[in-house]
């Protein structure tokens, strides 16, 4: 009986936090080794599913790098890398957008619908979703907080696109109808090139352009740390943006912080950086006191 009344309990914490939310947007990045572990694949399904059947509306947006390199392994193509960005050819890019629009945006889709939701698999061309231009080396640079030498400014990364304008039109019409998005990081300029796009950054810009609630970053790191390594459960915009300069928050958490800030410069709530690993981390962190990651406030 204990047990059953302690289950209670925590439908009860969730109550508040249920009514406030409901018919608000979620951005939810999915990324790191929550997408290639099987048991925390189900779990996120339904996670995202109770979201919706308690009247969020959650907002999928999915990376892919590690199935890409095993696609290029498979092919006998090499993956390179120029300050942390794949270099994305021609032939590169038809393998990035197969893996990306076709393989992993379906199969979460059909986890999605498996679990009673009603998903729609889409990539930034769909709709006029998503407008893109060519990420240059200068402009990763100031994103990862680097400064490049004189040789590098000129880098070409190929296929490579940064996040030029949001039409959030289709995202609505199909929250209106009650679909779950699920968005791959490929958009095309106006001549009808391809790109392969930061999925951090496009959900950071898709956060903004719906003006979400919460912008939810799913890693493989607890969250945000201090310089002594201790975990920060809350921190201000201005307390991220002073780390990022002292150095305090440097690496693979720096494109994950810099969507963050511009979702919240873009009008959106709070952003959250969360382990993916723990199971069911999005409702601890979403519905819970404590939460599990870091909270960042505008």
């Amino acid at each position: 009986m204990n047990k059953l009344i302690k289950k209670a309990d925590v439908l009860i914490e969730a109550l508040p936090y249920i009514r406030t939310f409901k018919g608000k947007t979620v951005v939810i990045k999915y990324g790191g080794h929550a997408m290639t572990d099987a048991p925390l694949k189900e779990r996120f399904a339904q996670n995202v599913v109770l979201l919706k059947y308690v009247g969020l509306n959650p907002v999928i947006v999915h990376g892919g790098g590690p199935q890409i390199d095993q696609m290029l392994d498979r092919l006998g193509m090499v993956a390179k890398f120029r300050h942390g960005v794949r270099v994305t050819d021609a032939a590169t890019m038809e393998i990035v957008e197969m893996v990306l629009a076709g393989r992993i945006n379906m199969e979460i889709v059909d986890l999605l619908n498996r679990h009673g939701g009603q998903a729609v698999g889409l990539s930034g061309k769909d709709g006029g979703l998503m407008l893109t231009k060519p990420l240059t080396a200068k402009a990763w640079a100031e994103s990862i907080e680097k400064d490049l030498d004189s040789d590098d400014s000129d880098a070409d990364f190929g296929f490579v696109g940064d996040v030029k304008s949001i039409d959030p039109t289709l995202l609505l019409k199909l929250q209106e109808d009650n679909y779950i998005p699920v968005i791959a990081p490929i958009g095309t300029d106006r001549e009808g090139n391809t790109y392969n796009i930061n999925a951090d950054l496009v959900a950071g810009a898709i956060a903004a352009a719906l003006k979400a609630e919460k912008l939810v970053m799913l890693t493989d790191v607890k969250g945000i740390r201090d310089a002594n390594g201790r975990h920060l459960p809350t921190v201000s915009r201005k307390d991220v943006q002073r780390m990022v300069k002292r150095g305090t928050i440097s690496e693979g958490m720096l494109p994950k912080v810099h969507a963050c800030l511009d979702a919240l410069a873009g009008g959106v709530g709070k952003a959250h950086i969360i382990d993916g690993r723990t199971p069911h981390a999005i409702l601890l962190e979403i519905f819970t006191h404590k939460g599990i990651g870091t909270e960042i406030v505008a």
